[in-house]
């Protein structure tokens, strides 16, 4: 009986030394279904990725075709012009707005927009008499931008505005930092709606005095 135990003593512990060992095939495991996905290439996004074609990987570091980067939607080709030049301010006429319209709860977004960031300077009523103006008692002493009531902006495409807006023009500085690209749309559309609602008034205040 004690010799029975002790062959089954010897057995379980032979069994436990061998499963506790630093065996070969502990160190490989099974194959892998999807390697590419279990396994992924370790590529700095800045780094070299000239080596990879020649490794079969093909990789060029651009988005795929037909696709936009996440915060690079309404894109805007125009590029700013070098000191002098006009070129690509006037190129910017023909961008239209791919804002068409604005609803409710985006017009009071534009609206607030417009406030914080364009009527310390053009003022609530976009007459070009915000508070760093003020009448003229205000610490600017030259009078912004009149943008409604003024035929020059009335008139101005939405493409140029929107080029002012990102890149800054004469005293007015960028706001590219300050407004995503859809926001300076949104601000632009609803320049243009009070624009437009000023035209009918003006047109019939003129057919009166004739």
């Amino acid at each position: 009986m004690k010799k029975y135990i002790f062959i089954v003593g010897f057995i379980g512990l032979s069994i436990f030394m061998v499963s506790c060992g630093d065996s070969d095939v502990r160190r490989q495991p099974g194959k892998i279904y999807m390697p590419d996905m279990a396994y992924s290439r370790a590529y700095e996004t800045y780094a070299d990725h000239s080596n990879l074609q020649a490794k079969g990987i093909n990789y060029n570091n651009l988005p795929v075709k037909g696709t936009i980067a996440r915060g690079e939607e309404m894109p805007f080709h125009i590029t700013k012009d070098i000191p002098g030049d006009t070129t690509n301010y006037n190129a910017s006429k023909q961008v239209k707005n791919p804002i068409d319209s604005l609803s409710d709860t985006d017009l009071k977004e534009a609206e607030r927009l417009y406030l914080i960031n364009c009527g310390i300077c053009h003022g609530a009523k976009l007459d070009g008499n915000g508070p760093l103006y003020k009448g003229g008692e205000g610490p600017y002493p030259a009078k912004p931008a009149t943008l409604v009531g003024d035929v020059k902006y009335e008139s101005m495409p939405e493409g140029q505005m929107f080029y002012s807006v990102m890149y800054g023009k004469n005293l007015m500085g960028s706001y590219a930092s300050q407004l995503s690209r859809k926001q300076r749309w949104m601000v632009i559309k609803y320049i243009k709606n009070k624009q437009t609602k000023k035209a009918p008034t003006d047109m019939s205040g003129a057919m009166a005095k004739k």
